[in-house]
């Protein structure tokens, strides 16, 4: 079969290398999947930079997300055991952890749908408690994470402000459905917001980017205001002024999404449950900007490393829907 290796650490671009190799064996607990779509994903970036807070031993195959294909004919999502990631052929997964492909997703879009949009789900429900007729503040709207969280935003009822980077992107988010667009290259983000919403800043925000993001997050909360701390795409790990957030009276919530299939499992279920029936009648459909074939893998991966892309990038098998 074929698959991508990494070899040594580094961009994703210079050290992935497709190869012919031979198809994992399953090992206690596991099922071999046929491979047909795999959902590009920022840790896949960090993975091959050797910066993810996993580790496979090199050399590894990126891919942390898929749909596939069972021995049987059942399409289901599963998160590939490394080092047997899922731009390959064929992957090995946890067979507790298999998830059926929502009918109303093709296997791209089905792809794209757990990571991102249980990390949304996470974060504005059960971390942050985001209601109806709130306003809830997304940075990098337009991105794979972002846009996940901005149609979970507008699905529980709240008022959507995404935050982009660029003309093409503030156009994405608009069609996403953001009630208002602030397009950080040019405009202020905290005096646009600011604006938007009389002065009184936003109920949540959801902040995948980290650096300059959460300093504006931070000037933005409002009165009992969340801030869901996602990621750092940016690049750079702010330290947060505690002094700051007593004094205006906000929360900052971390969110390390896969902690829960270790901690409470069963949760992750009833979220995939929650998210099948919201693309069911339409509520929420992941954007999926490009189809690529697997020889194309380690483009997508560097473009999303480069924070080039919108919505998602997913390597589609030879078969796939």
């Amino acid at each position: 079969m074929q698959a991508w290796q990494v070899h040594e650490n580094g961009e994703p671009s210079e050290v992935m290398r497709l190869a012919e190799v031979e198809r994992p064996a399953p090992g206690d607990g596991q099922v071999l999947l046929r491979v047909r779509a795999a959902n590009v994903n920022f840790p896949d970036a960090l993975l091959c930079r050797g910066q993810y807070q996993v580790r496979p031993p090199l050399p590894f195959t990126p891919g942390v997300e898929i749909c596939g294909e069972t021995g049987d004919g059942r399409r289901v999502i599963a998160n590939p055991a490394l080092p047997y990631g899922g731009f390959a052929d064929y992957v090995l997964a946890d067979a507790r952890a298999l998830l059926p492909a929502p009918d109303s997703l093709d296997d791209a879009e089905a792809a794209a749908l757990h990571i991102g949009y249980q990390t949304g789900w996470f974060g504005l429900h059960r971390r942050a408690r985001l209601e109806a007729g709130e306003t809830l503040l997304v940075h990098a709207a337009a991105g794979g994470v972002g846009s996940a969280a901005v149609q979970l935003g507008k699905a529980a009822g709240a008022t959507v402000i995404g935050v982009v980077g660029g003309a093409d992107k503030a156009a994405v988010a608009r069609r996403l459905g953001c009630d208002v667009v602030v397009d950080r290259r040019a405009e202020d983000v905290v005096a646009a917001v600011k604006e938007a919403t009389g002065g009184r800043g936003a109920d949540v925000i959801y902040d995948p980017v980290g650096g300059e993001a959460y300093t504006q997050s931070a000037k933005l909360a409002a009165f009992e205001g969340r801030i869901v701390v996602v990621g750092f795409a940016g690049g750079t790990v702010p330290s947060p002024a505690l002094n700051h957030a007593l004094v205006k009276n906000y929360s900052i919530l971390g969110l390390h999404w896969g902690l829960y299939n270790t901690k409470n499992p069963k949760l992750v279920q009833h979220c995939h449950e929650q998210l099948t029936e919201l693309a069911a009648r339409g509520a929420i459909k992941p954007l999926i900007s490009e189809r690529v074939p697997l020889s194309e893998a380690a483009r997508a991966v560097q473009r999303v490393a480069d924070g080039r892309s919108t919505g998602r990038i997913v390597v589609v098998g030879k078969e796939s829907a």
